[in-house]
């Protein structure tokens, strides 16, 4: 009981709910993220960590950046929970946005601006 109010809880927040829409287009790094959602390092940082404890995402550093990516989950509540945000969070109009915000900043980021 206590892991699925783990699970669900990460999702409570709009920012995290955010970070998984984004992350849904496959590995980021912070400073993708922050160029998409407008929100400091340290924001991000603090709503990853909360979503990597509760299985969401795994991380992965690469130089002085570290790069996440959602999981396959595995339990059967948390994949039919991913399912559906799959589905619903392009719906929504700050996801969209959002998603705008970072393929303009995919058609002019350097290539190894986060490595």
């Amino acid at each position: 009981m206590e892991r699925t109010a783990e699970i669900l809880k990460a999702l409570s927040d709009p920012t995290r709910l955010r970070i998984v829409s984004l992350l849904r287009h496959g590995e980021l790094c912070v400073c993708d993220l922050m160029e998409a959602l407008g929100i400091p390092q340290s924001t991000i940082s603090r709503h990853l960590a909360t979503l990597k404890n509760a299985g969401w995402v795994k991380a992965r550093r690469s130089g002085k950046w570290m790069h996440y990516v959602l999981l396959d989950p595995v339990p059967s509540l948390q994949m039919r929970i991913a399912d559906i945000l799959r589905e619903e969070l392009p719906l929504i109009a700050a996801c969209r946005e959002d998603d705008k915000r970072y393929f303009a900043y995919l058609a002019v980021k350097p290539s190894q601006s986060c490595d």
